[in-house]
């Protein structure tokens, strides 16, 4: 999964104010320098995620459905845990045999939507299904540092 010299449609498809591609750009841009939007999101250098990828929408709207049906319909928070054994068994990428987990990783390092979505996800939070070149993501942000 690195950069994309051409980004796709990263329009979300899913309920809820979940973070999507198609986030509010002025969340990416921060507030300029060395100021920090309210929320702190877009302003991070780094980011620690974990994700499901799969090649086919209906594959990963399964995923997430089970995570709606066992978490996010009820707005709780999807534990690490949870989203890690769902990963195991939806991710057709290598790392979801590590239950997603792409580690720590800066900004400028994923393909465009991936990257977008990811920083825009607050800690704690599971992004509706995205599209990027790659396939169809859900991410789970772990962490935010600077």
């Amino acid at each position: 999964m690195g950069k994309d010299s051409k980004a796709k449609d990263s329009g979300a498809k899913g309920k809820g104010k979940q973070a999507a591609g198609g986030a509010d750009e002025s969340a990416s841009k921060g507030k300029g320098k060395g100021g920090k939007a309210a929320d702190g999101l877009g302003t991070c250098t780094y980011v620690k995620a974990r994700h499901i990828l799969c090649e086919k929408q209906g594959k990963i709207n399964e995923a997430y459905k089970k995570l709606q049906d066992g978490w996010l319909s009820n707005g709780d928070k999807v534990p690490p845990a949870e989203f890690a054994k769902l990963a195991q068994e939806y991710s057709e990428c290598p790392s979801g045999k590590k239950g997603g987990d792409l580690g720590w990783f800066p900004r400028g390092k994923m393909a465009g939507p991936f990257q977008e979505v990811a920083f825009n996800t607050p800690v704690g939070v599971t992004s509706a299904p995205f599209k990027s070149t790659h396939g169809y993501h859900i991410i789970l942000s772990e962490g935010r540092k600077n």
